[in-house]
């Protein structure tokens, strides 16, 4: 298990962080975030898929496995002209993290990875943007690689607790994540890591993978927290939408436990209003990801949420001029 010799938080601790009364802990949260960040920032992102469909990984979430019968179909890798155009319009309309994905099991050395390398640098020559990956397993020798081409932070999210993790995937272990995790921290690459809500799990394993991510050697610098979208064909398809509360409790407990990451509110944010939206930022969230889909879920378009940062007062997050 990843975890530190002395874990920060006990379960019991983060158990009782998360069930604090809902409005105790939004302030709660609210404070710890003013304390560490600026509450009126928020970081846009923009994920584009490099690589769609076709994996043979069996996540019952996910609409790219080859295991179902969901309305997307496998596509090769994208030209590097094609992506660094992509990141060049993303940079335009605000973005400054910019996030590829590729429907892999596992980072294979050969020459589509040596065109993934090259969009990292490519990208990174642009200037003002952060850049992320999520490539799916790898070794120490590919983080270093990954590293050494400028990659900023990579993604690969635990998805939900160890304890209910086999009833999501059984094509590879929490063990398997937890040492990608490893490589990417050793190669000096940020990490990007957080979960799903919605998928049937129970409260305890929300709590358990918030504990889970409290207490890795190093905190993540980046957690996203997603609503499960179902899709059709694929084995969560019937899942009920998962409640607003829900996410809101899962944010302030991660702002909590994790103050000075970037709490990114992710996947579901099309279903949910921007009072919605606006009690997630109060109690922590300080990114989203923009654009009109978000791998392949539709997801509000920029114009939206233009309007939604004026009604709050959040500005987007400046580039880093380094």
């Amino acid at each position: 298990m990843l975890t530190a010799s002395t874990p920060r938080y006990s379960i019991d601790e983060v158990s009782s962080i998360y069930r604090t009364p809902l409005l105790e802990l939004i302030l709660r949260a609210s404070d710890v975030h003013r304390r560490h960040q600026d509450v009126g920032e928020v970081q846009v992102c923009r994920l584009l898929s490099i690589k769609t469909g076709g994996c043979p990984e069996d996540c019952g979430y996910c609409p790219q496995s080859a295991h179902y019968e969901a309305p997307v179909k496998a596509e090769p890798l994208m030209d590097v002209d094609a992506v660094v155009a992509a990141a060049e319009a993303a940079k335009s309309e605000g973005s400054t993290r910019f996030c590829m994905g590729a429907a892999w099991r596992e980072v294979k050395d050969g020459p589509r990875f040596e065109r993934v390398l090259e969009m990292i640098r490519r990208i990174k020559g642009l200037g003002g943007l952060e850049v992320c990956v999520t490539l799916g397993m790898l070794n120490a020798d590919q983080a270093q690689r990954l590293k050494e081409a400028g990659l900023d932070a990579y993604n690969h999210n635990l998805d939900t607790s160890e304890e209910y993790y086999d009833q999501i995937i059984t094509t590879r272990t929490y063990a398997d994540r937890l040492q990608t995790l490893r490589h990417v921290r050793e190669a000096g690459v940020s990490v990007c890591c957080g979960g799903i809500l919605g998928m049937g799990e129970s409260e305890d394993d929300r709590i358990s993978l918030l504990h889970t991510l409290a207490n890795l050697p190093e905190p993540p610098e980046s957690v996203p927290i997603n609503a499960l979208v179902p899709v059709e064909g694929t084995p969560l398809a019937d899942q009920a939408k998962l409640d607003v509360w829900s996410m809101v409790r899962a944010i302030a407990t991660a702002r909590i436990l994790m103050p000075t990451a970037r709490v990114r509110l992710s996947a579901g944010r099309l279903s949910m209003s921007p009072a919605e939206q606006a009690l997630c930022f109060l109690a922590g969230a300080n990114s989203i990801f923009a654009g009109e889909k978000l791998l392949t879920t539709p997801n509000p378009d920029v114009d939206a949420d233009r309007l939604l940062f004026d009604q709050l007062g959040l500005k987007p997050m400046e580039a880093d001029p380094r």
